[in-house]
């Protein structure tokens, strides 16, 4: 299992098609909320792909949310490969990526159902209450880069 900063057209596809898959597909958010402005370019912020014996089977993304905060979005694993340490290897793959750029926090928009499994990854859930995001219940969560 490797994961690893997007550095082609065809990888990025690769992530597109993945989440896609995940968001679009199973969860039925609006394909046009899903692809936004920081998927127009590999340059618009920083896209990973994850794989599994060279198939790519996890995507995601982060972004700069204010100076010092790398803003972790758009988390997706393929379902066969849920539970098997994928996700967490983007997670930690893109927080070591904002760390060594010079972001100090990560904060993520973790879904409800997700929010024990960023929990586990160190992160605190910092809104107050749930929101919606593409209609899906969503609270925010922080963690510090430099431990």
């Amino acid at each position: 299992m490797k994961s690893h900063h997007v550095r082609t057209e065809e990888e990025l596809q690769q992530a597109f098609e993945i989440r896609k898959e995940v968001f679009v597909e199973e969860q039925q958010v609006p394909v046009d909320l899903e692809i936004d402005e920081f998927d127009e370019s590999i340059e618009a912020c920083r896209h990973f792909l994850a794989s599994v014996d060279g198939l790519p089977v996890g995507a995601s993304r982060w972004r700069e949310y204010e100076p010092g905060t790398a803003k972790l979005q758009r988390i997706a694993v393929l379902r066969r490969y849920r539970g098997t340490g994928v996700g967490r290897l983007l997670v930690q793959t893109m927080e070591k990526d904002a760390a060594a750029l010079g972001y100090r926090t990560s904060i993520l928009d973790a879904q409800c159902l997700a929010e024990e499994f960023y929990r586990k990854l160190g992160y605190t859930t910092i809104s107050t209450e749930p929101f919606l995001d593409a209609g899906i219940e969503h609270v925010r969560m922080s963690k510090s880069l430099s431990s």
